[in-house]
């Protein structure tokens, strides 16, 4: 029998306030997308100022909040700071509400 990939139980406060807090992190654009980048795999501030057109404070700043909300990860890399995002479940919650996004701004029709 496959392991099941849920919890069972329903949730408390502390579930529902841990759960909430994700959500105010992910409610700003810039941040989404920096995590959104982070689900393709780590990379430094200057990649991520890159590709998402921020400014460097700008996206150092927002990374820190990601970082001390517990939603990703740093590490030295000589001179730079690498940001990684491994918690499976925050991967696949980012990649399911950009692709339900994707679907209510092209009209594809959902998913069951």
């Amino acid at each position: 029998m496959p392991e099941r990939q849920t919890h069972e139980r329903t949730p408390g406060p502390a579930e529902l306030g841990a759960a909430a807090a994700v959500f105010a992190l992910l409610a700003d654009p810039t941040r989404l997308q920096l995590v959104w980048l982070l689900t393709r795999g780590e990379a430094d501030v200057s990649a991520l100022t890159q590709a998402c057109g921020a400014s460097r404070p700008a996206v150092s700043q927002h990374l820190a909040k990601l970082r001390i909300g517990g939603l990703v990860q740093s590490r030295r890399d000589g001179r730079r700071v690498v940001y990684a995002m491994p918690d499976g479940h925050l991967k696949r919650l980012v990649v399911e509400a950009i692709s339900r996004a994707d679907h209510e701004v092209s009209g594809e029709p959902w998913h069951d």
